[in-house]
């Protein structure tokens, strides 16, 4: 699929939509690469049809995997937040806002994350004004 750019009326955070996808073409909890304007993209998709994106750089190992990670979940300050594990050293991230959750001993980096909208059964990711 090309990826096509639309205005995003209303959106603060967006200048354009760039279609990545079709929703069914996401596996529940599981992670897809996608370029976006030169940039590498992690897409993922929750069990109930939730759709988030974050840089597929690991920023430890500096490898772009992190579709490739485990997504699961982890409480923070008593809500359950969608994450994902990175496969090299396992650094867990929250999904919704790049926070690293679990460094591993490491100093704590964060992850880039993208709006991301779903329309029509298209998926869709933001690009910052």
């Amino acid at each position: 699929m090309s990826i096509q750019t639309a205005p995003a009326p209303g959106d603060p955070t967006a200048e354009t939509w760039d279609v990545v996808c079709l929703l069914d073409d996401l596996l529940p909890e599981r992670g897809v690469a996608a370029l976006v304007h030169d940039t590498q993209v992690a897409v993922f998709r929750l069990h109930d049809d939730t759709v988030l994106a974050v840089q597929q750089r690991d920023p430890y190992s500096g490898a772009n995997v992190l579709s490739r990670g485990i997504v699961g979940t982890r409480t923070v300050d008593g809500t359950e937040v969608p994450t994902i594990a990175s496969p090299m050293y396992k650094q867990v991230f929250d999904l919704r806002t790049g926070t690293c959750l679990e460094t591993v001993g490491q100093n704590p980096r964060h992850l880039r994350t993208w709006p991301v909208r779903v329309v029509a059964g298209v998926v869709e990711i933001g690009t910052p004004a």
